[in-house]
């Protein structure tokens, strides 16, 4: 077998031997031993000589019985015919019953008993086979192994939450976007559309009892009734990385830093993703000095975020729609078109000072860490999200193929409209898995992941079954993985052919001629 590689030697059979009981368990013990060391150490143990694994028995089965099932009673022919006459009554007493349930039907009864049920699943939501369940477990692996290497605790919450949470963090709007509903108890409850405000939930219940700042992750499922398209689903996984108690810039950048982190360790580089970085702070100081108020602060933020979706002039066109005026929205566009602090700090003088001074302490704090190839100063970076009070980030794709990848920041506000009574530092990303695996696919980064087992337990006939059990628990003990195959065979080309398509390593046949040596077995 070119793809499955027999274990070579242990107990060969001579040619002029059937296929038997191809090793004795204490052969299997000693491949074992020598499999925790390496299979160099495997081959020597167990004094190899050709390529196939041998299953020996031992007094320690002679209590076993030798034979199967003893044969079923024969009937007499006057018995089968009795016996076949009324089977053929029940039957058409169970046929009219059919029947008559069937004329009780309702017409849109019976076309509903016929119409086949749809083998999708509900629109924007994902099945996962084990292929794809593989590759998900390949990325969910590395957003946690990143997460344990920043030093974060994981955390879970329901998927099922108040829907008061999330209309107290992004208004009643929200609502046309979540499956929300009434449950039996009479509560408005929803399928979570984000983890932020359970986070702030859960932070919130415990009090003082958490001493910060705390650093926690999670990896849920979330919901959100949105219009499909590439990298967009109504159901996602989402990574979250969130630190509750730090005031300073050092919480953005190390979240940035694993965020980075987690992109080279799929084999992304700064010439393939980059983070665009800006302040709510510098947007405010941008809006003001073109006379927006604090009133229409927020809504202007939701529609200055669609400027790369739809354009300077659409965005110009709703802004007036909320009573800006087209000369100013088109002030507020340019200027968010800035990429450097210089013409920045130039146009807005002292009012953005201190927000400028901070973005710079950022940007020279990743340089420290290695990462400010990575990060991109971009005034128009919003995030929508009106919570968010310093500095905002969003990853891209350098190619401009892709929605955002990742976005956050920092939301020093979020707790007190939970009803904290007074604000508490926080900032955190949401990192959807839809939108990276798009972007892997593209670069070719996704490696081949196939099933792989250990060992495929093969047992000669029935005869063999119960110490083809022996030998698949012995080995599941030991650490590996065993496949047993269910349906005994003689074939060594079909037990090849199944380990084959089970990724298995090497095969174990378990079969009578040598098992009943006794030459091994547990002592």
């Amino acid at each position: 077998g070119a793809v499955v590689p027999r274990i070579k030697g242990i107990g060969h059979a001579p040619a002029a031997a059937p296929w038997g009981a191809l090793a004795s368990l204490a052969c299997v013990d000693a491949l074992i031993a020598g499999l925790v060391n390496g299979p160099a150490q495997a081959l020597s143990s167990a004094s190899m000589a050709d390529t196939v694994v041998h299953v020996e028995p031992q007094a320690a089965f002679e209590g076993a019985p030798a034979t199967g099932a003893p044969a079923p009673a024969r009937l007499s022919k006057g018995a089968k015919k009795a016996a076949n006459k009324a089977a053929k009554k029940e039957a058409r007493q169970a046929g009219k019953a059919v029947a008559a349930d069937s004329a009780s039907e309702t017409p849109a009864e019976a076309q509903a008993a016929t119409m086949a049920i749809s083998t999708d699943p509900p629109s924007g939501t994902r099945d996962f086979l084990p292929d794809e369940m593989r590759a998900r477990n390949w990325l969910f692996g590395h957003m946690k192994e990143v997460a344990r290497q920043f030093a974060f605790q994981e955390y879970d919450c329901p998927v099922l939450e108040h829907a008061d949470l999330f209309k107290r963090k992004a208004g009643e709007e929200i609502t046309a976007q979540m499956y929300n509903f009434t449950d039996k108890d009479g509560k408005e409850v929803t399928l979570r559309p984000e983890m932020t405000p359970s986070l702030a939930r859960l932070v919130l219940s415990r009090g003082n009892a958490l001493l910060l700042p705390i650093k926690w992750f999670s990896l849920p499922q979330c919901w959100r009734y949105e219009a499909i398209q590439r990298g967009r689903k109504r159901e996602h996984y989402q990574w979250n990385m969130d630190i509750f108690g730090e005031p300073s810039i050092s919480g953005e950048v190390e979240l940035l830093a694993a965020l980075i982190t987690f992109f080279e360790r799929v084999g992304l580089t700064a010439a393939d993703v980059g983070i665009r970085i800006n302040s709510r702070k510098v947007l405010s100081s941008v809006l003001e000095a073109q006379g927006i108020s604090k009133d229409q602060f927020a809504a202007v933020c939701v529609i200055v975020d669609k400027l790369e979706k739809i354009g300077e002039e659409a965005v110009v066109a709703e802004l007036e729609g909320k009573g800006v005026a087209p000369d100013v929205g088109r002030r507020i566009v340019r200027t968010l078109g800035i990429k450097s602090f210089g013409e920045l700090e130039e146009l807005l003088g002292d009012a953005a000072k201190e927000a400028i001074a901070e973005l710079a302490q950022l940007f020279d704090l990743a340089r420290s860490y290695g990462i400010g190839d990575w990060l991109v100063f971009d005034a128009s970076v919003v995030r929508g999200l009106a919570y968010y009070t310093g500095v905002v980030f969003e990853g891209f794709d350098r190619e401009g193929k892709l929605r955002a990848i990742v976005g956050g920041g920092r939301y020093d506000r979020l707790m007190t409209l939970f009803g904290a009574p007074k604000p508490v530092p926080a900032c955190g990303f949401g990192f959807g898995d839809c939108v990276i695996m798009e972007l892997l696919r593209e670069k070719n980064l996704l490696p081949q992941m196939t099933q792989q087992t250990d060992f495929v337990v093969v047992p000669f006939d029935n005869d063999m079954r119960g110490p083809a059990l022996q030998v698949t628990r012995a080995l599941r003990q030991a650490g590996f993985s065993a496949d047993l195959l269910l349906e005994p065979t003689k074939r060594v080309k079909s037990a090849f052919s199944y380990a084959d398509r089970v990724g298995g390593r090497y095969v174990a046949f378990v079969a009578p001629d040598e098992w009943e040596k006794g030459l091994g077995g547990p002592q």
